[in-house]
């Protein structure tokens, strides 16, 4: 399956004006349609992903949300998303799509990484940023992504850094992914397929140095 259908949409839009499980339980059957339509998308972005890479896992998020920490007491995303993780150790990052009317957007890098892997890229950064330089001012990667997302830093510098250092805007970052948004005309265009695998595609130069960042030290000696 190459195209997303309309209905999807449709369906996301009336969840956002009617949050709640009466609501959803009589629309059910329409749900569990599209859910099924959505999956067989996955599957052929999947199929794409695994000729130019190795995916271990599909992860489809659940439309439930969790509300065991939120003021919103909504029960359901009025999104849906989707993560596609990658073989082995060796391989790190994962790439992700999420479709909303008005909010569609693929990502990719490192979400919030556990402390060990922040620091280990801090330290990486710190040393030398050339090559992540390098990856980042590439012609079609600027294009798509722009750079780093910077929702989310620390205010001037990490513990044990220096706030002078030439590097500082890479180091005092918490997260390192990327964000393309997609408007709805390119989500039901019959190309959508192939432009999400291509800005898949454009995540691997990133991926391929990073995963050699988080699997070795500082001196280059395996971790693995």
């Amino acid at each position: 399956m190459s195209t997303i259908p309309k209905s999807t949409f449709l369906f996301l839009k009336s969840l956002k004006k009617n949050n709640n499980r009466d609501w959803m339980q009589e629309n059910k059957k329409e749900y569990l349609a599209n859910e099924k339509l959505l999956k067989q998308f996955y599957t052929s972005i999947e199929s794409n992903l695994n000729k130019i890479d190795e995916i271990s896992k599909v992860k489809v998020f659940r439309i439930n949300r969790d509300l065991r920490f939120s003021k919103d007491k909504t029960p359901y995303n009025v999104h849906r998303s989707v993560n596609f993780a990658r073989v082995g150790a060796h391989r790190r990052g994962s790439y992700y799509l999420r479709l909303e009317s008005g909010n569609s957007m693929m990502a990719g890098g490192f979400f919030s990484p556990e402390s060990s892997d922040l620091l280990r890229i801090r330290k990486e950064f710190e040393m030398d940023s050339s090559e992540i330089r390098d990856i980042l001012k590439q012609k079609k990667f600027k294009k798509a992504f722009g750079g780093f997302n910077q929702e989310s830093t620390v205010k001037t510098a990490p513990r044990n850094f220096n706030k002078e250092d030439p590097n500082i805007d890479l180091i005092k970052l918490k997260s390192y992914f990327v964000v393309h948004p997609f408007t709805d005309a390119e989500v039901f265009s019959e190309d959508f397929l192939e432009n999400v695998t291509t800005h898949f595609l454009l995540l691997r130069p990133y991926f391929d140095y990073m995963s050699e960042v988080l699997t070795t030290d500082l001196n280059g000696v395996s971790l693995l």
